[in-house]
């Protein structure tokens, strides 16, 4: 167990913090490089040490529950669903009462790239084409098996089932080895820039009666854009749905450091909004509110009512 694992030297103890994100070329990797980043500029005023490891949401909840990891990087759905209990085949051991939120970060919507040459002209026209689902244990993965499941629809539905990662998926669809990624993740997306102008390819609506009404149903999801010209290829907004990147952790967790890592956000606010593009448009206000669906942890509640907020 990590545990906030400490060392003690000559001088004082450090504490070794591990940030479960996800895969190199999604969002939540930069995520957690950044909060690692802003964390370690500052360790000789707190003696924190952080690094970061690759995941998904699914993984990474999983890993603190286990004490594998001491926070991490979730979608806004599987946030919910780890904490009531709601995802027993996700989740098996049941309710993580021990969850805790610390702050949102940026909207991710459910993304589905197809070639030009595939056909597929709308949602519906992935049945029977060759589609990469993701790979177990992400969040996107796990979001797109609940959009199956809805649509009615199984592995066995499409002409090949592609567990790839986030990392491989874009070289696969430009290979002409699969015909569609699904992918819930902030924009721009470094796997999804790869995709369209490697290789002539395009944003798919996901907006039917089924998606409105897992949307009406669900508090945890929103209809979402993806604006026009964000990627080549497709020039319109996308319609689709989406949730929100999250960052957890467990009330095991030590308050002290939760408040450090999380004081080291925000008092270095516009440089963390500047890491990454997807950054750009975030509000203290919203990060503090939205999509969490968890208690908030103790020391990010400590700092939010030092600043004010609460």
């Amino acid at each position: 167990m990590t545990g906030a694992m400490m060392l003690t030297g000559a001088a004082q103890a450090e504490t070794f913090v591990t940030i479960g994100t996800g895969g190199q070329t999604g969002v939540y990797y930069q995520v957690g490089g950044a909060i690692c980043r802003l964390v370690n500029r500052g360790t000789k005023d707190h003696d924190i040490k952080c690094t970061h490891t690759t995941g998904g949401s699914v993984a990474n909840i999983n890993g603190i529950r286990a004490g594998d990891l001491d926070m991490g990087v979730a979608q806004s759905d599987w946030q919910y669903h780890a904490y009531n209990g709601t995802a027993p085949e996700k989740f098996p051991e049941g309710k993580f009462e021990e969850l805790r939120a610390v702050f949102s970060v940026h909207p991710e919507p459910f993304t589905v790239v197809a070639r030009a040459d595939s056909g597929i002209k709308t949602f519906e026209d992935l049945k029977g084409k060759r589609v990469n689902l993701g790979n177990p244990g992400s969040g996107a993965r796990a979001t797109f098996e609940v959009v199956m499941e809805k649509m009615g629809w199984t592995a066995d539905d499409f002409a090949l089932a592609a567990e790839l990662k986030s990392a491989e998926q874009a070289a696969a669809l430009c290979d002409n080895k699969i015909d569609a990624i699904v992918f819930t993740v902030g924009h721009p997306a470094g796997t999804i820039k790869e995709a369209t102008t490697s290789c002539e390819s395009k944003l798919i609506n996901v907006d039917n009666d089924v998606i409105r009404k897992l949307v009406d149903d669900n508090a945890f999801y929103a209809m979402a854009t993806i604006p026009g010209g964000t990627y080549t290829g497709t020039d319109e907004d996308t319609t689709t749905f989406g949730v929100g990147a999250t960052f957890v952790s467990s009330s095991k967790t030590s308050p002290e450091v939760v408040y450090e890592i999380t004081k080291a956000v925000f008092e270095n606010f516009d440089r963390f909004k500047q890491m990454h593009p997807a950054f750009a448009n975030l509000k203290e206000a919203d990060m503090i509110t939205n999509n969490l669906s968890a208690p908030l942890h103790d020391g990010a509640v400590k700092y939010y009512k030092e600043r004010g907020w609460m």
